[in-house]
């Protein structure tokens, strides 16, 4: 398995000793560009050249064509296989006993008494205007 790394190709030449022409300067980054992922691992695989979509104004959008070079390097196995899925502890189901089911069944008849009624009427509390919400 790979993973793949896509960067911008260098747009401007790099001034060298004894690199005179423009392009030998264009070859000559496009060179350090691809020896320093090198370096890093990275194996060069192609350049692309994609359309890019940008604005433009506040209604407008442009394409611009981008240059691209991709990499690519190995990925070691053991970073590709998946972690184990961790194992759920069993569940334990409570068991009901005769003292449990008997505490939590309600004695009497199920029929709650009402102590006080309260009228249907709410009760306000006298007092001068200043403290009586508006």
């Amino acid at each position: 398995m790979f993973e793949y790394k896509v960067v911008p190709a260098p747009v401007k030449g790099v001034k060298a000793k004894g690199v005179k022409t423009p392009e030998a300067r264009f070859a000559l980054g496009v060179e350090q560009a691809i020896n320093a992922l090198a370096a890093e691992g990275w194996e060069y695989q192609r350049s692309d050249v994609l359309p890019s979509e940008e604005r433009v104004g506040l209604t407008g959008s442009e394409t611009h064509w981008r240059t691209l070079l991709v990499f690519r390097r190995a990925v070691a196995v053991a970073e590709v296989a998946a972690p184990p899925a961790p194992v759920a502890p069993a569940r334990v189901e409570p068991v009901l006993t005769a003292a449990a089911v008997s505490s939590a069944v309600p004695e009497g008849d199920g029929v709650a008494e009402a102590d006080d009624v309260p009228s249907k009427e709410p009760q306000f509390e006298e007092g001068n205007e200043e403290t009586r919400p508006a």
